[in-house]
């Protein structure tokens, strides 16, 4: 009997504690001393049997992998960074509600500007979302993401570097969540985001 309070909280709380060991665990992947296939592989296990997978349940016993572009020492370059000001507000249509970005320096790339945007909540956290040329037929129609640091993604696609630059690594530009299922919602590249060039490096588009 006096058992049973803690049972059911901990019942009522295992999505979140769920979400906490996803966020855990992307975090030692992106940390990790992995090479790019070492992540990629150890994503592919992530996404197979994690609970918190966006991967739909129903799908997983059949998921095969995630594919990508083969690497490209092109993708990776040292851009100069230059101020930026303003925000917006994105609807997430979801339970989070509207969310507040505000800009925090526009990386001028090869391809064309991107803006780096930091996600004003709590603890905030940096944000880079884009959609490239390539979205019509082989990523994902509504862009990618290359840092989301709210959700663990440190170092990887976008590490700061010194003098007012970043370093970019398309290589391990990802999917949003929604690419893979109509059940999430996520916050897509914004109109000063999209570029017309192709950026051939990264995930592909989800093929069930």
């Amino acid at each position: 009997m006096g058992g049973s309070p803690i049972f059911r909280l901990r019942f009522e709380t295992v999505d979140d504690l769920d979400l906490l060991d996803w966020r855990e665990q992307t975090t030692r992947m992106y940390l990790s001393d992995l090479d790019l296939t070492g992540f990629r592989t150890a994503r592919d296990l992530l996404f197979a049997g994690h609970p918190q997978s966006p991967i739909p349940s129903l799908a997983r016993s059949g998921f095969r992998g995630l594919r990508y572009f083969p690497r490209r020492d092109e993708a990776v370059v040292d851009v100069p960074l230059r101020p930026a000001h303003g925000a917006m507000e994105i609807d997430t249509g979801g339970p989070d509600g509207v969310v507040r970005y505000r800009r925090v320096a526009i990386a001028e790339t090869p391809w064309g500007p991107l803006t780096l945007w930091w996600i004003e909540a709590y603890g905030g956290g940096l944000f880079l979302p884009f959609r490239d040329g390539t979205y019509r037929d082989e990523t994902y129609g509504g862009g990618r993401y290359l840092t989301d640091t709210v959700k663990g993604t440190f170092g990887r696609g976008v590490s700061v570097l010194p003098g007012s630059r970043v370093r970019l690594d398309f290589n391990y530009a990802y999917n949003p969540s929604c690419a893979y299922s109509d059940q999430w919602l996520c916050p897509l590249a914004p109109e000063e985001n999209r570029l017309p060039a192709p950026i051939e490096a990264g995930e592909l588009r989800y093929v069930p």
